[in-house]
């Protein structure tokens, strides 16, 4: 059994990453619902999948592009996105790659 110390020096908080921090990513997924507290106590809702127990948000403007992609490309598995800015200047681009 670890010691408060012992369990204090690998604690890790646990983090939302996001979509965008993944090479690729399978569209097959299952996509959650969580919820958090943001800085100034209102509680808020946000979609994410988890991989490997390490839980990648998704935003709402990505599963908008991959519902156009899958309009045109039905047979869309995986995608990339990438990520430009921060906060609510935040931009999302959606790559196919089959």
């Amino acid at each position: 059994m670890a010691t408060l110390g012992e369990e204090a020096k690998v604690f890790e908080p646990k983090q939302t990453k996001n979509i965008a921090d993944l090479q690729e990513v399978p569209i097959d997924l299952e996509l959650k619902t969580g919820a958090g507290i943001d800085g100034s106590g209102k509680e808020f809702s946000y979609k994410y999948i988890e991989i490997e127990g390490v839980e990648y948000r998704v935003p709402s403007k990505v599963i908008g592009d991959i519902k156009a992609i899958l309009q045109k490309k039905p047979t869309l598995k995986r995608i990339a996105v990438t990520k430009k800015g921060s906060g609510l200047n935040t931009q999302y681009t959606v790559i196919p790659i089959d």
